[in-house]
């Protein structure tokens, strides 16, 4: 999701995000305390891309093409073993990363006027993040408590589409992968 204090997103933007509900005994009550996004609708997620269309640009056919380019990718299983860190943030590592990074490529392909996160960034990590904006001393005190459950694993089985209204994120679609 974009670096932004209050979660809420800018009216209109658009994510594409690999829920991850098997996480949510791991990092929920992590997520409550120091990740913004959770009190504005978005669940444990890996980012498949973000920002992406404008909600206005976003009607019946794009959604059938997106089904159809997330579709053509097979589901897949994912474990969390291990934590990793941006700058004022905590994350979980997923593994394998690849098959998120060839989600977010087909989706770029298409559209290569949505860059993952706008362009800011020259690779793309795939992570859960756990807590963001934390000084180094909260950001190590939830990466102990968090580390000492992992690993769990997960199955990626769809991709799904989230618009901000201003406030909150709302699921909009849902893409089965059927490989």
């Amino acid at each position: 999701m974009p670096d932004d204090s209050t979660g809420k997103g800018r009216a209109g933007e658009s994510a594409l995000l690999a829920v991850v509900k098997e996480a949510e005994p791991f990092v929920a009550h992590w997520r409550r305390r120091f990740d913004s996004f959770t009190e504005t609708g978005v669940p444990a997620h890996v980012t498949v891309l973000v920002p992406f269309l404008d909600a206005g640009r976003i009607d019946a056919a794009t959604e059938r093409e997106l089904g159809l380019i997330l579709g053509a990718h097979a589901p897949f299983a994912v474990r969390f073993e291990r934590c990793g860190r941006f700058p004022e943030v905590l994350y979980l590592e997923p593994a394998p990363g690849g098959p998120f990074r060839e989600l977010t490529g087909a989706v770029v392909k298409r559209w290569p006027e949505a860059p993952p996160y706008g362009g800011q960034f020259a690779e793309v990590v795939p992570h859960l993040t756990v807590a963001h904006g934390q000084d180094e001393r909260v950001l190590g005190e939830v990466e102990a408590e968090v580390s000492a459950r992992l690993p769990f694993a997960a199955q990626v089985t769809s991709i799904s589409l989230y618009v901000s209204d201003g406030d909150r994120w709302h699921e909009r679609a849902e893409f089965p992968l059927l490989g």
